[in-house]
């Protein structure tokens, strides 16, 4: 999985360097290649949102001139502080949504701030931050500013649901786990089952229980054999998704999710709780799908 650079949606917004110095750390770990990209778009509903700009104004060679400084200085700078890493800087042109989604198709990991401005327009999450996150063919990391702090001392947590997208996510966990040297820690949230109806109290919670415990131990043999340096704590609680994983990340430097899990609706390419920890996570997010 650590195959191809990695790719940083970078527009000087707080949360865009969040997301490169988070970027950074990753790419000094495991010796990747950087690339810095703005998306430049000309159009926008309300005119042109870039450096300086009001609404209404009409971009000109002097922005786009202001934007690739802005990037070759950021990219600069990087590779000051980082002379052993290879960084690049770059403008492209065109819708910031698609031009990422179709850039992460040569990336191996891409990593976007929650909210950006000037070529991210509009770049919150809930919108084209999720609408990367959905569509992109690398796995990406959604970071918000002041969550990349103290956290990075912590574990990784990783939500699984027992879905083809969570295992996926959880092999991607374990690799980072691996790479930082930190535990991981498994979460899976769970309901009664229908077969479990005619129990009650003790007896109910100790079958689920024991259900949900059999099915995660399935998930986690093979990555554990994969990994086995790995230090695996579990946690299945009958609680809301999202509400279990967003108090999960409050001590870990990275919390790990598929798209989608057994809950998303057909032909949902990001599913709710996924959203939702973009949203409101205490750490960096990764989403992880599939190629």
């Amino acid at each position: 999985m650590t195959d191809g650079e990695i790719l940083v949606g970078y527009d000087g917004s707080p949360d865009a360097t969040a997301a490169l110095d988070w970027a950074l750390d990753q790419a000094r770990r495991d010796g990747r290649t950087l690339r810095l990209a703005y998306v430049f778009e000309w159009l926008t509903v309300a005119g042109w949102i870039g450096p300086g700009a009001t609404p209404g104004m009409w971009p000109d060679e002097q922005a786009r001139q202001q934007v690739e400084e802005l990037v070759g200085k950021a990219a600069a700078d990087a590779a000051a502080a980082h002379p052993d890493l290879t960084i690049r800087g770059e403008v492209l042109d065109g819708p910031p949504a698609l031009v990422l989604e179709e850039s992460s198709t040569a990336a191996g990991l891409l990593v976007l701030g929650s909210r950006g401005h000037g070529g991210f327009a509009g770049l919150l999450a809930g919108s084209t931050a999720v609408a990367v996150t959905a569509h992109a063919h690398c796995p990406v990391v959604v970071v918000r500013d002041g969550t990349t702090g103290g956290a990075r001392v912590g574990h990784i947590a990783a939500g699984v649901d027992g879905s083809e997208h969570s295992l996926v996510a959880l092999g991607f966990a374990f690799e980072q786990a691996t790479l930082r040297r930190v535990p991981l820690h498994v979460v899976r949230a769970w309901q009664p089952r229908r077969e479990h109806w005619h129990l009650t109290g003790e007896q109910a919670r100790d079958a689920a229980i024991a259900d949900q415990r059999a099915e995660l131990d399935e998930s986690l043999r093979r990555w554990q054999t994969t990994f086995p340096d790995v230090e695996v704590t579990v946690e299945t609680a009958a609680a809301a998704p999202a509400g279990l994983l967003i108090d999960a990340s409050r001590n870990a430097q990275l919390i790990v999710v598929g798209t989608r899990g057994h809950g998303g609706l057909r032909g949902m390419l990001l599913g709710s709780v996924s959203q939702q920890l973009i949203q409101h996570a205490h750490c960096p997010v990764a989403v992880v799908r599939e190629r």
